[in-house]
């Protein structure tokens, strides 16, 4: 494809952390793509709240294009997907996704749209069949004993102390601030 002369190539990939693999890393996923700015989130794909892509948005300019490993690395949910490419045409900047082959540019054809809505529909997928099995193994986990959760953020001791203060009328979040919890624990537990 001819991408037009003044067009600043930019990159956003899904980062590291919560790659699948110890091999698998932002490095080999732009192995031999030339880009003028690379941007990598340490997210997941679960949704757009993540900095980097936040950045990405932000950055690109009509003419510009966003290139993506693959589709589950910019949105594992269908309906962001489609929003962000929706979007980011609108502005007129066009989206490679490199392990499809798949490009998208607003002018697309109809089988190109039907391929973004069922690669989509897939990363969805494997992103919900992932949920799936944590929940079972977590499950399995906790009947056989070893699994005991998240270590609680208070001990006994300061739980009484938060109940104290607040039933005597302190700010809860104030105490939250003193105790760096969340306002909603302070609210749950004077509850």
């Amino acid at each position: 494809m001819n991408w037009p002369d003044e067009a600043r190539l930019s990159t956003w990939v899904q980062g590291e952390d919560r790659l699948s693999t110890v091999d698998q890393n932002s490095a080999r996923q732009l192995a031999g793509v030339a880009v003028d700015k690379t941007l990598t989130d340490k997210a997941s794909g679960k949704d757009t709240k993540r900095p980097a892509l936040q950045a990405a948005l932000e950055f690109l300019r009509e003419g510009d294009v966003l290139v993506c490993h693959s589709m589950d690395r910019l949105s594992r949910s269908l309906a962001d997907l489609l929003k962000l490419v929706e979007e980011l045409n609108g502005r007129g900047v066009a989206i490679e996704f490199v392990k499809e082959s798949l490009v998208f540019t607003g002018d697309d054809s109809a089988m190109s749209k039907m391929l973004l809505g069922i690669m989509g529909s897939v990363a969805q997928f494997e992103r919900s069949l992932l949920l799936e099995r944590q929940r079972e193994g977590i499950h399995a986990a906790k009947k056989a004993g070893v699994y005991k959760g998240r270590k609680p953020s208070l001990t006994p001791e300061q739980v009484k102390v938060i109940r104290d203060r607040a039933s005597a009328g302190e700010n809860n979040s104030a105490l939250a601030r003193e105790f760096k919890v969340m306002r909603p624990t302070i609210y749950r537990l004077v509850a």
